[in-house]
């Protein structure tokens, strides 16, 4: 079986499509894991490793005083950091990660706390948000597996998105590599 980022650069591969991550408490482990996977360069724009708040609305644009009222661990700054990225990158999709790995709690929030999300062309099962997605965890575990399950997680949800706007072609692809016809 393949890795979710063998399957995500295998997706964005056959759709011709790009991806851009932004990452904060995982530190570049996402990148490491997409361009780990055979043929990354052809799906892979870049990322940007904004671990300073201040970053997230210098390089990223996430608003300002969200970042003042509520600190970067958020669900909307997740969001705002997916599409971000996806813009100033100029990739099809863009993902994001926030939360805190420990050991200790950040802006209120506990440890494990974690916001992953996704923004790319609109997907019906992605709802109103324009193909945005943004996935809430509770995690547990000490820092590196706090991390390791952030990137799982954001690359999941990647997945369930680029699945929910496959093409006939792709699940022809799909179907014929499963053994079906």
């Amino acid at each position: 079986m393949s890795s979710p980022a063998t399957e995500v650069v295998r997706l964005l591969t056959v759709r011709g499509e790009t991806l851009a991550v932004a990452e904060s408490l995982t530190g570049g482990l996402v990148a490491a894991e997409v361009t780990a996977a055979p043929g990354a360069s052809l799906a892979f724009r870049g990322s940007v490793t904004a671990y300073a708040t201040e970053l997230k609305h210098r390089l990223l644009g996430v608003d300002a005083t969200l970042l003042a009222e509520r600190g970067a661990v958020d669900p909307q700054v997740a969001a705002q950091m997916a599409a971000g990225v996806r813009r100033a990158l100029g990739a099809d999709w863009g993902i994001a990660t926030t939360g805190v790995a420990g050991p200790e709690p950040q802006d209120g929030k506990p440890v494990g706390t974690v916001f992953v999300a996704v923004d790319g062309p609109s997907a019906p099962d992605f709802g109103d948000t324009g193909g945005g997605k943004v996935t809430a965890l509770r995690l547990n575990g000490d820092r590196a597996e706090i991390r390791m399950e952030s990137v799982r997680s954001v690359l999941a949800l990647l997945l369930e998105g680029l699945a929910g706007e496959q093409t006939g072609n792709e699940r022809a692809q799909d179907t014929e590599r499963n053994g079906g016809f």
